[in-house]
């Protein structure tokens, strides 16, 4: 067996997609001046969020989260063992490296952190509603930008008031001021969420010190059943779905054509009193991505109402069926409890007992966010941010630069200003300006670069593994553990030879039952009643799905992944960072998941 990964510098660039570093900003790439850095270190391709090829821009968003990270935890918080996530684009996909604090400095910090993270966690409830305040207003500010094309002759207004500026200065300041907004929004991200895994993290480890054989599945209980925005959509979703068959009208939805059944609703009061109802669910709820968010290429619902649509017939189907579309909260709730009593009587002191309590309320009082945060920024946030962009690109379509407005994501960000400026200078001086003769042939030739690259499959790490991964966020949310490198090592041989996989007991269950293997959101569809989804990893907007489905299992993600953490609360058994489900699993067969021990066996 090997003893590391590929160096990156033996990387070959695909065929066909020479010249690719052209692609991405210089600082993101390995490079010679960082040789023995980069070559030294542990690289783990990110699956969970990056899971395909970035485009340009889209690798703007992959760099803001990443240095909105490292900022909060290595210059806010002073996280005593961990600074930031070291990120890299190879080829396309992202690659990060987890950055420990040296160990000279982990005491030293240990007290800001107590006082800084210590504020947050007594002033949470108050700082938790200022945020949501906070990002809501960011969104608006961020909807409310203007990115018309530039006029023919200003408005006499722009005379009359002596405002001293035109149309020029408000579409390039505009465009710099989403970005900024891009960096606050991120930097607002990891405001809590640091401090959210932190409580946990620190909860999770008080457990394993009072019962070292504790499995990590009945510490995840213990914080099981809560009540987060994030399952919002999926809730508004149900309640049109009752809506309809309430009202009578759920014969209009049997077409599953989007116009046809428009057409239906609109004929009479009833029909338009529902689609009031959906308007309202809209917004915000329905800005949600099929995917992680992180991709402009994902399915917006809002924008793509066929999808919401289909998951709204198929719950129409099963409430006329009478099947209770509620979350198991009050199972949860019941085996939650059940588990903290049985652990807490086996504590010694008071003392201790006071402690195991203090450290579980807090996780419970910080959890909600670590789900909400994903509405509010991968979703929300980041819809309005790929319609601002597309507006962008449509100037840039009707000034004769693109041929589509999606190709403003072809551009690097900075490179949007510089064809904005472009596009200004030629409408300021009445010349022609250079990108209709420029951007297309030089769109064409990226196009060829992202298709290449596409093509290529990613090793899962680069460089030399650590003897033991003790990095918790690590474990936790990218499910990567001394295990999972050994097994990536071995190129994935499965264990035994039998076929048999193994992952997190990410939700509890034992089931059996046909597999349905999906590589992207495009395939849910195809999913069936009574399947297990096997998926590389599953998004947010994914749950009305789980209606249908037994378990999911997937290839990436911890016990605090998002697959880990919604198959807990809609009761559904999962075993996620397997590494290989998607490869070793075809579709059809038969499968059994065991969710208490993270064991996925093929039984025919």
């Amino acid at each position: 067996m090997a003893d590391r990964f590929p160096s990156p510098f033996d990387i070959e660039s695909p065929s066909g997609a020479d010249g690719w570093q052209e692609l991405y900003t210089y600082s993101s790439l390995f490079g010679e001046e960082r040789h023995d850095y980069e070559d030294g270190g542990f690289w783990f391709q990110d699956g969970v969020h990056w899971p395909e090829v970035l485009s340009p821009w889209d690798a703007s968003l992959f760099e803001l989260a990443i240095t909105g990270l490292g900022q909060y935890n290595t210059r806010h918080y002073m996280v005593p063992p961990a600074y930031g996530v070291d990120f890299r684009i190879l080829n396309g996909y992202v690659y990060l490296s987890p950055v420990p604090a040296p160990p000279e400095d982990i005491e030293s910090r240990v007290p800001l952190f107590m006082e800084r993270a210590g504020y947050y966690f007594g002033n949470w409830d108050r700082l938790y509603d200022d945020w949501l305040v906070k990002m809501r207003t960011l969104v608006q500010e961020m909807t409310d930008l203007d990115f018309s094309p530039l006029p023919e002759m200003e408005d006499m207004e722009v005379i009359t008031s002596g405002a001293g500026v035109g149309s020029g200065h408000r579409l390039i300041s505009n465009y710099h001021d989403l970005l900024s907004k891009a960096i606050q929004v991120w930097q607002y991200h990891f405001e809590f969420l640091n401090l959210g895994y932190a409580a946990y993290l620190d909860f999770f480890g008080f457990c394993k010190q009072a019962w070292p054989s504790i499995p990590d599945l009945a510490i995840a209980k213990m914080v099981a059943g809560v009540d987060v925005d994030l399952f919002r959509p999926d809730d508004e979703l149900k309640r049109l779905a009752r809506k309809a068959v309430e009202d009578g009208i759920a014969d209009r939805f049997a077409s599953r054509d989007v116009d046809t059944t428009c057409q239906l609703l609109k004929a009479d009061d009833t029909g338009q009193s529902w689609i009031a109802e959906w308007d309202k669910a809209c917004e915000p709820w329905f800005n949600f991505s099929t995917g992680s968010g992180f991709y402009h290429s994902d399915k917006i619902w809002i924008q793509n109402v066929e999808v919401p649509f289909g998951y709204i017939a198929d719950y129409i189907d099963k409430v006329k069926q009478g099947v209770d579309l509620n979350r198991p909260v009050e199972a949860l709730h019941a085996e939650r409890d059940r588990v903290v009593a049985e652990y807490r009587d086996l504590l010694d002191s008071d003392e201790d007992r006071a402690a195991f309590d203090g450290k579980l309320g807090l996780s419970r009082t910080v959890f909600p966010y670590v789900e909400n945060h994903n509405f509010y920024v991968e979703h929300w946030a980041h819809s309005v941010i790929w319609r601002k962009m597309r507006a962008i690109g449509q100037v840039l379509v009707d000034a004769g630069f693109f041929s589509s407005a999606d190709d403003v994501f072809l551009l690097k960000r900075y490179e949007v200003a510089d064809a904005l400026f472009d596009y200004y200078a030629g409408w300021s001086v009445g010349a022609p300006s250079r990108g209709p003769g420029y951007w297309p042939r030089e769109l064409e030739r990226r196009r060829g670069l992202l298709s290449a690259l596409k093509a290529w499959s990613p090793p899962p790490a680069l460089g030399a593994p650590p003897e033991v991964v003790t990095e918790p966020f690590t474990v936790m949310l990218w499910g990567i553990t001394s295990d999972s490198v050994s097994a990536w090592l071995q190129a994935g041989d499965g264990e035994g030879g039998d076929g048999s996989l193994s992952g997190f007991a990410a939700s509890p269950g034992l089931v059996e039952g046909p597999a349905r293997v999906i590589l992207n959101a495009d395939g849910i569809g195809e999913l069936q009643d009574g399947e297990i989804l096997v998926a590389p990893l599953t998004a947010p907007s994914w749950a009305p799905v789980f209606g249908k489905i037994k378990a999911t299992v997937t290839d990436v993600g911890g016990m605090m992944s998002h697959a880990a953490i919604v198959c807990r609360e809609y009761g559904l058994p999962a075993v996620t960072g397997t590494a290989f489900a998607t490869k070793q699993i075809k579709t059809g067969q038969m499968i059994r998941v065991d969710g208490n021990t993270g064991k996925v066996s093929v039984i025919e």
